[in-house]
């Protein structure tokens, strides 16, 4: 046994099994890429340590133990020879299956969904956020009443699944569990209630709604302090941002009146994976209601990945499922070109060129960037259909609430003043002379 190191917890060893059915299989990943999304949804969890990992594959799943006799032997025995603690299993697990293989095998279990709800719970920083993921976990526990997990001692938060030391699993019956979740939807109304708050504000401005969307760790966030200059958590790490980040970022040298940028609200949303657990679909469509409104979506790809088509698939079926109208604007932006070779990126930079709707950058160096938000601009004028008319409007020398907006919003020419006040020279679309119009109107 190895002498304790001067950290308070040492990591937990885990195991990552992706079982494969072979012909039977649905998913479009191929076996071993799955495996790696797995190993690396594990360590997106703080507190473990991949001692082993493989690809199981099985004819038909047994209900029993999901594994055959020979193949439970056989890895029973690899993490024995690893000293195993916590194995991690890419795919449903049902409570039979997973108490069969604890006591078979000698270790502590979680299924893909438990994973993920654990990354999540550890993610989330927002009071919504961490209401959905409470609610998410309570939906996944009224299936099959868990007992108590303590196995992996953390600092930071989390569900219980993997709990620190004296946490114990809900040992309460479905009535118990559903006056909780009853309790979690009533708060998640109120918190939702002032999201909506926000927007019907926002939609007072009005700028246009860009939503960043695209599978987890394909660079989103980094591409998103690109553009608005934030300091959004950016690592390569799955579901390094849980939580929807918005700002408002004008593009530069876009369109707009007296040569000033566009002005736009840029949302950074969760990244989609496959076979998310329907109990996070449905919590997290709240959150991801910002892509529903969104004027333009842009669709964020990892072209350096090997199955950057099977996610864009992924992503595309997500959307679907949250009814995203299959005729809303759309750009796909092939990120991670800064990872490829130099004869890779300039074709993928010439096929940019040519192909409507798609543009090649870097959010890692900035190549690609200003053509990026150039496509952003035409496509906000083609969707919004904006026509800019001259207007005319005389304010009150006090009036620098009405003022301001006007020039935040890049509508002013020119200024003249009089005795009455200050006549504004404006050019601007009828959506921001209605947004114009609603500030004397604040409940409106």
């Amino acid at each position: 046994m190895a002498e304790p190191t001067e950290t308070e917890a040492r990591p937990t060893r885990a195991y990552v099994i992706h079982p494969d059915l072979g012909h039977a299989r649905t998913q479009r990943r191929q076996p071993e890429h799955a495996l790696a999304e797995a190993v690396a949804l594990a360590l997106a969890l703080p507190g473990i340590e991949i001692v082993g990992s493989e690809v199981a594959r099985l004819r038909e799943p047994n209900p029993g133990t999901l594994f055959g006799k020979g193949k439970l032997a056989e890895i029973g025995a690899r993490m024995a020879e690893v000293e195993a603690e916590l194995v991690l299993v890419d795919g449903p697990v049902t409570p039979v299956q997973q108490r069969n293989l604890e006591k078979d095998w000698d270790v502590k279990l979680l299924d893909r969904t438990g994973l993920i709800l654990e990354i999540f719970a550890d993610r989330a920083r927002t009071r919504e956020g961490v209401l959905q993921v409470e609610l998410a976990a309570l939906s996944y526990q009224r299936t099959r009443l868990v007992r108590a997990w303590t196995h992996l001692e953390r600092q930071r938060g989390g569900l219980g699944f993997v709990g620190g030391p004296g946490e114990t699993q809900i040992e309460a019956d479905r009535r118990a569990i559903d006056e909780q979740m009853t309790r979690l939807r009533r708060q998640l109304e109120r918190v939702v209630k002032t999201r909506t708050l926000h927007r019907a504000a926002r939609a007072k401005v009005p700028y246009p709604i860009v939503a960043l969307v695209g599978y987890t760790n394909a660079g989103k966030s980094t591409l998103f302090n690109r553009l608005t200059g934030a300091e959004v958590l950016a690592k390569d790490m799955l579901f390094a941002t849980l939580d929807p980040t918005m700002r408002a970022v004008r593009l530069p040298g876009a369109g707009g009146g007296g040569g000033q940028g566009r002005r736009i609200i840029l949302s950074d949303t969760v990244g989609f994976i496959s076979d998310l657990p329907t109990e996070l679909v449905a919590a997290f469509r709240a959150t991801l209601e910002e892509v529903l409104e969104a004027d333009l979506i842009l669709h964020v790809r990892d072209v350096s990945h090997p199955e950057t088509e099977e996610q864009a698939a992924d992503v595309a079926e997500i959307l679907e499922s949250l009814g995203v109208d299959e005729d809303v604007a759309l750009i796909e932006v092939w990120n991670k070109i800064d990872a490829l070779g130099p004869e890779t990126r300039a074709a993928l930079r010439r096929t940019d060129a040519r192909t409507e709707g798609v543009q090649a950058v870097s959010a890692l160096t900035g190549e690609g960037l200003d053509d990026l938000v150039s496509a952003i601009d035409a496509r906000l004028s083609e969707v919004l259909d904006e026509p800019r008319e001259a207007g005319l409007v005389t304010l009150p020398f006090a009036d620098g609430r009405r003022r301001a907006w006007l020039h935040e919003a890049g509508v002013v020419e020119r200024e003249e003043s009089g005795e009455d006040g200050l006549t504004l020279h404006l050019r601007w679309t009828a959506r921001q002379r209605a947004g114009f119009e609603a500030l004397d109107h604040p409940d409106g």
